[in-house]
């Protein structure tokens, strides 16, 4: 009986080390965040390495970066639905930066509330991510908090809703 018992515990310590791994892994913008093991540093190219949603990023050494001056449409949180137009943002976001070498730049603030970098993120011909995301009607202008760039994103946002680009499409003008 010993034995089983010793087995028992050594399975459920297993799948509690397993469920930990993975909440780490997926962790919503609204739970804790792994640290990062070596913070960007401006001009730095990092890699990609995967698109958690259409504004947060995922960088080698385990960095999360949210996308300063732009809010997506949800597409991740387990606790809501997903956001209309969720996926598609997601996936827009993942058709220009998965598996690239980006740059990053920061603005007064290097980190949010959930310990994930702040940044600007330029691509590899050289366009700002960011910027391109409300430009094309897969963000909003995100205006909450002060950053360098808000005139210009919000100018960009209010043209992708008056030409009907992606979520905006359909609207009235």
């Amino acid at each position: 009986m010993p034995r089983l018992r010793r087995r028992l515990i050594t399975v459920l310590v297993a799948i509690a080390l397993m469920a930990a791994i993975v909440y780490v892994r997926d962790v919503t913008p609204e739970g804790a965040q792994p640290a990062a093991s070596a913070p960007a540093q401006p001009g730095d190219l990092r890699e990609v390495v995967r698109v958690v949603d259409g504004d947060t990023l995922l960088l080698d050494r385990n960095e999360r970066v949210r996308l300063i001056g732009v809010n997506t449409p949800e597409s991740v949180d387990p606790r809501r639905p997903v956001e209309r137009f969720g996926k598609e943002a997601a996936a827009f976001t993942r058709s220009l930066a998965e598996g690239k070498q980006v740059r990053l730049e920061f603005d007064h603030e290097r980190r949010d509330t959930y310990g994930r970098t702040l940044a600007y993120v330029y691509l590899p011909d050289g366009s700002l991510l960011n910027e391109t995301i409300i430009r094309e009607g897969y963000g909003f202008a995100y205006t909450r908090f002060p950053y360098q760039r808000m005139e210009r994103f919000r100018e960009l946002e209010r043209q992708a809703r008056e030409q009907g680009r992606g979520l905006w499409a359909g609207e009235h003008r």
